[in-house]
């Protein structure tokens, strides 16, 4: 699902917007705000996908907001003055809803918001010729990533999360664990547990349910993945 706000400081105009996001299967409703300085305040806690955000606004208006973040969601600005349309596209808005709009046409703003989020999704991934590194799509940038580097993943909803053993901070993506998993070299990464894939070189110590990777890092091992991850581990084992 698109993880949206919305953002209207007219509360009846707000709560219409509301009303629309959750009547749209596509979208996922994480906030609303009256203005464009608390909307900034959900885009650096939250990951968001999208945001429907109106252009007269007293604080800020939205063109100005838009244009002032570096990484930018996708956007659909709404508006009462057909003017601002020209450049409402010229920040690369998805769509430009002209009030009043009725929920047909908020649902065919979210169905372009729908093919662009699936475009990126399928640009999310990029294999490279060596086979030391992968690409990941993260927060509207490109991230090159050091296999080796790489920690644990875990999984969170539609999300990965990536944790590195250098110390780099992690890094969320659009991706699923399956073509994470299908993409990281099996003699060295493997699913131990529903929400995690692990690096088998960093493996400090197993007890009975869980693997520590780190001073701070102790993941568990789900059942489904026991018996194979008990396995690698039988098969290095060291005995008299």
């Amino acid at each position: 699902m698109i993880r949206c706000i919305v953002i209207d400081d007219e509360p009846l105009a707000l709560k219409q917007l509301i009303s629309y996001a959750k009547q749209t299967p596509e979208l996922e409703l994480v906030a609303s705000c009256q203005s464009a300085r608390e909307a900034l305040e959900v885009l650096r806690r939250e990951h968001i996908d999208a945001m429907f955000i109106d252009i007269n606004m007293p604080d800020l208006n939205g063109l100005d907001f838009v244009r002032s973040l570096e990484e930018r969601p996708m956007v659909v600005f709404t508006t009462a003055y057909s003017q601002y349309a020209v450049e409402g596209f010229q920040v690369n808005a998805i769509d430009y809803l002209l009030k009043p709009f009725s929920l047909d046409e908020f649902h065919r703003a979210a169905q372009r918001l729908k093919e662009q989020f699936e475009l990126k999704y399928a640009a999310s991934v990029s294999n490279v010729d060596d086979d030391d590194c992968i690409f990941l799509k993260t927060e509207y940038k490109i991230a090159r990533i050091a296999i080796a580097d790489i920690l644990y993943v875990e999984a969170m909803s539609e999300y990965l999360r990536i944790h590195f053993s250098n110390g780099n901070r992690p890094i969320t993506a659009l991706l699923s664990m399956k073509r994470m998993e299908e993409r990281l070299p099996s003699s060295t990464f493997m699913r131990t547990h529903r929400s995690y894939i692990i690096n088998l070189k960093k493996i400090i110590e197993v007890n009975k349910s869980h693997i520590v990777l780190g001073p701070t890092v102790s993941l568990p091992i789900g059942d489904l993945y026991k018996e194979t991850f008990m396995n690698y581990i039988n098969r290095k084992f060291l005995t008299k």
